[in-house]
């Protein structure tokens, strides 16, 4: 879980920027990142709001561990 003050920053990042502030919190080829780089392209306004929703709410770390792992 990130801290206050990173969340602060991603989010800042977000609101310039939308697609870089989800690649930050997210990686480059992830969902994520793509649809805020589509919504980003097909307006503003909708990038960020999937940005701040991206970075907020959707909590990527707590499914990559199990995504990851090895199947015995």
């Amino acid at each position: 879980m990130a801290t206050r003050t990173e969340m602060f920053c991603e989010i800042l990042i977000a609101i310039l920027l939308p697609p870089l502030g989800v690649f930050l919190r997210h990686g480059c080829c992830s969902v994520e990142f793509c649809i805020c780089l589509l919504l980003t392209m097909l307006g503003y306004i909708p990038g960020i709001i999937y940005a701040i929703y991206a970075i907020v709410v959707v909590d990527h770390d707590r499914y990559r561990a199990d995504y990851w792992e090895p199947i015995n």
